[in-house]
């Protein structure tokens, strides 16, 4: 039988090839989450057999608009595109999972497995830069949903967004844990020909095992590491994102990451402590308990220390700022590290003097 619960349920055994280890119903909107109840749960397999395996879904969807703009005062970009819903590279942490709450879907399994593609995303940034009034800034992609994971495959959306922004002369921003992006490399070549784009790969570890744990379907560290070189090697500004920063978990590697981005030829760098808004702390919490039950409560502890007590702080410019003695010592290594390696030295400005607006439906532009 089933009845109405509002806790998650615990695995007892790790769900191998995913981040989130449970469904995580958003309990903020009201939705009711069902628990297995009842003698039969110890002989459920001998019963009913092993459970249906998790499969990957993609719904199509026809966006009406593709250009989302902020008002946040504490990030670098006032204007993003997301081609995709959801994520299956299954990044246990990321602080999206919970915007799949609003279509009635989890935040943890469902992200990862059922996801949405905008096969009409490059027209409609056609039709959005050859608006009158348009002004370009840099477009960020990969704010949300990475732009190269696996379904980019198939439906090529990122690819067709950059070959819009190329013959519009816009500048683009890509942030992305995929060895992927090198399959446009062509286009970002030309496109930092022009001074138009910048690409920053997220890497968090330099152990392949955690990282399978912590995002098990993204590329590899080694792969993301050598994608950021063939990146620099080509001329396209590259940036290492160490992000997020997991105390006790992730922290050892900030100066090997750092080391091995600039000899692979990166300028820059950044760095995130990691955040829990809403249903990505249970979800969180669940993977410690599974993957690192031994250091569990040390690990939030300490990121409560740098957030005031809480799991997560939401404020404008606090959330990007983590307080506390840890917080400053994670700081001081970044910083260091970056001053002996020679990064930061110079940060990009990509350029916004050389947009001309895109034609629409084969007509010519009216001069």
């Amino acid at each position: 039988m089933f009845h109405i619960c509002s806790h998650l349920p615990m695995p007892l055994t790790p769900l191998n090839g995913r981040g989130a280890q449970s469904a995580a119903v958003p309990q903020r909107f009201g939705l009711a989450a069902r628990e297995a109840d009842g003698d039969w749960l110890d002989a459920r397999e001998g019963i009913d057999g092993p459970g249906p395996k998790l499969r990957t879904t993609v719904t199509l969807e026809q966006a009406r608009s593709i250009l989302s703009f902020n008002q946040s005062p504490d990030i670098p970009f006032d204007r993003s595109i997301n081609a995709y819903r959801g994520c299956e590279h299954g990044c246990v942490y990321c602080y999206a999972r919970p915007s799949h709450a609003f279509h009635d879907l989890s935040p943890g399994l469902d992200f990862e497995t059922k996801l949405f593609a905008k096969p009409n995303a490059a027209q409609l940034l056609r039709e959005a830069l050859a608006k009158p009034g348009y002004k370009p800034a840099p477009i960020a992609m990969g704010t949300n949903t990475d732009p190269y994971q696996p379904i980019e495959d198939c439906y090529r959306i990122t690819r067709a967004v950059l070959e819009v922004c190329l013959e519009a002369r816009h500048p683009v921003t890509i942030t992305t844990k995929s060895a992927r992006v090198l399959r446009d490399l062509d286009l970002l070549s030309e496109l930092a020909k022009l001074n138009l784009t910048a690409v920053s790969v997220s890497v968090t570890s330099l152990d392949p095992k955690l990282s399978g744990l912590l995002e098990p379907r993204a590329s590899s560290p080694a792969k993301r590491l050598d994608a950021l070189g063939k990146l620099a090697a080509s001329g396209v500004p590259a940036h290492v994102s160490i992000a997020p920063i997991i105390p006790s978990i992730t922290d050892e590697f900030i100066e090997g990451i750092l080391a091995e981005a600039a000899a692979r030829g990166a300028q820059t760098a950044s760095w995130i402590m990691l955040r829990l808004p809403h249903e990505v702390a249970p979800l969180f919490r669940e993977w410690l308990d599974v993957h690192y039950p031994d250091r569990a409560s040390k690990v939030m502890g300490i990121i409560q220390s740098v957030r005031e007590g809480r799991d997560n702080d939401p404020g404008f410019f606090t959330r990007m700022k983590p307080l506390g003695p840890w917080a400053d010592v994670f700081r001081s290594r970044f910083r260091i590290t970056c001053t002996r390696l020679g990064l930061n030295r110079v940060q990009p400005k990509l350029d916004c003097s050389q947009f001309v607006r895109p034609e629409l439906g084969g007509q010519m532009r009216l001069l």
